[in-house]
């Protein structure tokens, strides 16, 4: 028999199997296993990212301290922006451009989660169709979502999406900061808004650009020719 034969008879030969109770809901405990370290691993990741963002951040207030406690530069000097020696300055833009390396990396690992999550949905999906009955006659199903498009990457509301357009604004904010004082302009706060703004929006664009790559998805390549169940 050929493999596309074959395929095309598996359907009807798992709607014709007895399922016991114990293997549909070995897959049910599967299912939210794999929810659950998926969920994990989101939060961890996103943990890591934010502390790895932090410390970057906080490199050049640590590198003030310890040139005013080495006495490289007075106390004085860092009460007004025009005090501030040019390399300071530098320290601000240089790490406010390094932590755009957590801010990417912060991107993909919730596309990854994403991704995975709609794998389970797709799983979760075919396990449903195919055991209906099953779920019907004990008067339960799943409550969980089978919607392989679900959740969305591009959520700017959710914790991930909030996560990631903060430190987009933190980041503009120190690159702003770093530039503006080693050119030597003056800061006026309308100055300050403006290409803080137009930083933040590029950090914006990035994430919505990168997100929603994974929205305009193929369908993989099926040489067996099974049926697509997605919604």
């Amino acid at each position: 028999m050929s493999p596309r034969a074959t395929a095309e008879a598996l359907p009807e030969t798992l709607d014709g199997l007895p399922v016991a109770p114990r293997e549909f809901l070995a897959l049910v405990s599967v299912d939210f296993t794999g929810t659950y370290q998926v969920y994990l691993a989101a939060k961890d990741e996103r943990i890591k990212m934010t502390r790895l963002s932090m410390s970057l951040l906080s490199a050049p207030f640590a590198a003030a301290i310890a040139l005013t406690g080495a006495k490289v530069i007075s106390p004085n000097m860092l009460t007004s922006w025009q005090g501030v020696p040019w390399y300071l300055f530098a320290t601000v833009a240089a790490f406010g451009l390094l932590s755009v390396l957590p801010f990417l990396r912060l991107i993909e690992a919730v596309n990854a989660h994403m991704r995975t999550a709609r794998a389970l949905n797709n799983f979760r999906l075919l396990y449903v169709v195919h055991l209906k009955d099953q779920f019907s006659a004990l008067g339960w199903t799943p409550n969980l979502p089978v919607d392989p498009r679900y959740p969305e990457t591009y959520a700017p509301l959710a914790w991930p999406g909030i996560n990631v357009m903060m430190l987009a604004l933190v980041n503009s904010s120190y690159i702003a900061v770093g530039v503006l004082g080693m050119i030597g302009a003056v800061p006026t706060t309308a100055l300050l808004l403006v290409v803080i703004g137009l930083l933040a929006m590029i950090h914006y664009f990035v994430y919505y650009v990168r997100a929603n790559v994974s929205r305009q998805r193929r369908l993989p390549h099926n040489p067996f020719h099974f049926p697509n169940v997605e919604t």
